[in-house]
Parts: C-alpha cells; sequence; structure tokens
C-alpha cells in the first residue's frame, strides 16, 4: 500500500514551538534583544537576584542548605514570571518594560505579594468556612506550594476566588444597605448567596432591613399575594450597586426566579419549606433570635433553655451566653478566639450591658437556677468588666485571656 511523506510546509503547519522558558526569561531576552534593557540593568538584576535567592530560602526554611536556595532560584523565577505575565497581560514588551523601569526584588515582591492576597480570598461563599484577617505565618505553608505552581494553576485558582470574592463582597454590601454591619452579618455566619437572594426579596416587598424569621414568613405571605410576574418584575437589582458586583448579583437573582414556584405555592408551609426542606435549607438567610425563638414556641421553659445552652449546664457555657447577650450580639455557647476578638472590640466600641444578660437569664433560664445563674453572671462582671473595656489592651491579650479562663472558646 503507498505510503505519502508529508512535506516539511505540511510539518510546520501542523505544528508549533512550545516554549517553555520561564516568562521573566522570555521577557529578559525581549527586552535586551530590543534595546529595551542595557547592561547596566542586566547588572543589577546579576546582583539582586542571589540577595532575594538568600532571603526566600530563609523565609521558607535555611539559607544554609543547597536544596533549599535551589528552590529558593526556582521560587524568585516564579514569582517575578507570575507578576509580570498577569502585569503585562503576556505582553512581552510591557513585560520587559516593567523589568526596566523597576528593581528584580520588587518584581519578585510583587509576585508574592500577589500570591498573599489570592491566599487570604475567600474559597467558599459561605461565611462559616472562610477565615478573616489577613496574610499570617499560618498560611505560609500555602505560599510555600503556590510559589512554585505555574502560571495556568495560578490563573485558575485566581479567577475562582475572585468570583467567590465578588459573592461574598455583594453580600456584605446588600446586608449594609439594609442595616446589618459586616460583623454581625459574618457572625451569623449564612451563605452569601443566600443573603443576596432575601436582600432581593426585601427590595420586592419594599421593606427596608433584613428579617428576623417572623418577618421573613409574613414576606412570602405578602409574596404569595400577588401574581407571579409581578414578583418576577419586582425583583430588581439595586439602583446603586456597585458595577464590580451587578454580575454575581444577577446570577443570584436567576436563582430566585427558579425559585418562584416553589416559593410562592401556598400549599407549602413557609417553615417546611424553608426550614424543612434540604434543598431550600440555608439557602435563604433571616437573622435568628434565640430569644424570639423561645417566645414563640409553646413549650416548657427548661426545655428552651436547653436549646439554648446546647444541653448544657456548665459556668463556662452560662457565662459564654450571657457575654454575648451582653455585647448585644446573638446568644452562642461556644466562641472561637476570632469571634471572641470581634466581641470584645464590639463591646469596646458599642457599649456593654450587664443588664441585658440579667434579664435575659430571667426571663429564660429555669426559675430553680435563676438565682445561681445571676449571682454568677454579677461576679463575672465585678471581676471582668475592667479588662474586657480596657483602653489599655489594645492587642486584646488581656480580654481574651480572660474569656479563655471563664468562657467556652474553641
Amino acid at each position: 500500500m503507498p505510503t505519502t511523506t508529508p512535506s516539511a510546509a505540511d510539518v510546520s503547519g501542523a505544528v508549533s514551538l512550545f516554549d517553555g522558558r520561564p516568562f521573566f526569561e522570555k521577557a529578559l531576552l525581549y527586552g535586551v534583544q530590543h534595546g529595551l534593557i542595557d547592561a547596566a540593568k542586566l547588572d543589577a538584576i546579576r546582583e539582586e537576584a542571589p540577595k532575594g535567592m538568600v532571603q526566600i530560602a530563609r523565609y521558607f526554611g535555611s539559607e544554609f542548605l543547597r536544596p533549599e536556595l535551589e528552590k529558593a532560584r526556582d521560587r524568585i523565577v516564579n514569582l517575578v514570571s507570575l507578576h509580570l505575565q498577569l502585569a503585562s497581560e503576556g505582553d512581552l514588551r510591557v513585560a520587559a518594560t516593567l523589568l526596566r523601569e523597576h528593581s528584580f526584588l520588587s518584581r519578585s515582591k510583587a509576585g508574592s505579594d500577589l500570591l498573599k492576597a489570592m491566599i487570604v480570598m475567600p474559597q467558599n461563599t459561605h461565611f462559616g468556612m472562610n477565615e478573616r484577617g489577613g496574610f499570617s505565618d499560618r498560611h505560609i505553608p500555602q505560599l510555600a506550594r503556590w510559589s512554585l505552581a505555574s502560571f495556568a494553576e495560578v490563573q485558575v485558582e485566581l479567577a475562582a476566588r475572585q468570583r467567590v470574592a465578588r459573592v461574598v463582597d455583594a453580600a456584605l454590601w446588600m446586608a449594609d444597605q439594609l442595616g446589618l454591619a459586616a460583623d454581625e452579618l459574618q457572625d451569623y455566619e449564612p451563605d452569601a448567596e443566600a443573603v443576596i437572594r432575601t436582600a432581593l426579596l426585601v427590595a420586592a416587598t419594599r421593606r427596608k432591613e433584613l428579617p428576623d424569621w417572623p418577618m421573613f414568613e409574613k414576606m412570602i405571605a405578602m409574596l404569595r399575594r400577588k401574581e407571579g410576574a409581578a414578583v418576577t418584575l419586582s425583583l430588581v437589582l439595586p439602583k446603586n450597586l456597585p458595577a464590580e458586583y451587578c454580575e454575581v448579583v444577577a446570577s443570584v437573582r436567576d436563582s430566585v426566579v427558579s425559585d418562584l414556584p416553589k416559593l410562592l405555592d401556598a400549599r407549602l408551609g413557609v417553615r417546611k419549606l424553608f426550614d424543612q426542606t434540604p434543598a431550600f435549607m440555608g439557602r435563604y438567610f433571616w437573622i435568628e433570635d434565640a430569644l424570639s425563638e423561645v417566645s414563640q414556641h409553646d413549650r416548657a421553659r427548661s426545655a428552651a433553655w436547653d436549646k439554648l445552652t446546647q444541653g448544657h449546664g456548665d459556668d463556662g457555657t452560662l457565662l459564654t451566653l450571657c457575654v454575648c447577650v451582653a455585647a448585644g450580639s446573638p446568644p452562642k455557647t461556644l466562641l472561637t478566639d476570632k469571634s471572641a476578638a470581634t466581641l470584645i472590640r464590639k463591646m469596646r466600641k458599642s457599649g456593654f450591658f450587664p443588664e441585658k444578660a440579667t434579664q435575659f437569664v430571667q426571663e429564660h433560664a429555669p426559675e430553680q437556677h435563676q438565682d445561681d445563674y445571676t449571682r454568677l453572671w454579677s461576679d463575672f462582671v465585678a471581676e471582668a468588666q475592667s479588662t474586657l473595656l480596657s483602653d489599655h489592651d489594645s492587642k486584646l491579650s488581656d480580654a481574651l485571656s480572660l474569656l479563655r479562663r471563664e468562657c467556652n472558646l474553641a
């Protein structure tokens, strides 16, 4: 059977040359070939690069081990490459110009700063699954991994996290417009899309604040009295919504429209739909008010108290609940260090009201325990109030130590 040998033209047309060099190397060579980078700049890069390698090796391990120095060489080239490729959008002339106009170490730092910012971006739209605060030492292992990652990997991860961050930021913005501050919203730990969905329903019912459960029920009842088409038309994006949030909010709006057949079905009980149907649990947000829940349910006081305390009767649980109530936050039986720090800042900014916690105990604790609980709380306040509110404890170390000792902190 005859065979046909492809011509050189056929081969060149079917195969493209793969250039696996780091983007930094490509940009540097382009700059030299096109007169953008002179001998003095090359000498400066040769002088800076070893210093940067030692710094990076020391940061991630030891500058005295050859394998660490070899990794540091790969890292510094990769960090510069990541920065140049993102900042220039792949344009070698722009990248070469950046190398000419800035020091080599500053481009390495720019790459590192890019990865640090990416690492602390939220990875999930659920507030309870994301860390608060910026980059710290606990993130160094992640930085070590990403500093050796390819541009394609970083590009995919960065795009995904930026999208999540926009959803989270849009939820924070919409909650703030409806009177709920960022710290308070994060304390409730909802899903960001759930907050946006509820905010759109709030606008559709012309209300001005995020609802608690009774108000949420009334909102749904109000919507069910309207025509479905009218509800769809009333689900509009806020007029003053920042442009960077429009796309994600519009996408969430589409999901609300998809929910309307069930949401507007009067045959479905509101609580059963939103609080007991798996597909809708956590899909919308309302302000959890444990005290209101207790008062609205027809159950014995002791059962309601067990619900609030999650069945725990120790001193730490009671004091944790009371500290939350006295600070004007939702009652919790367990705090993380971060949420405890947020609580302390809130006390110092907005006030600490021990009498609210006393009233809370008197209204909701089992009668046979009220005197003991009130006495325990009064003794705590007498000892702890000055520390919790101290202006001299700017780093919160004393206040946090006190809460770790007396309350339930994880």
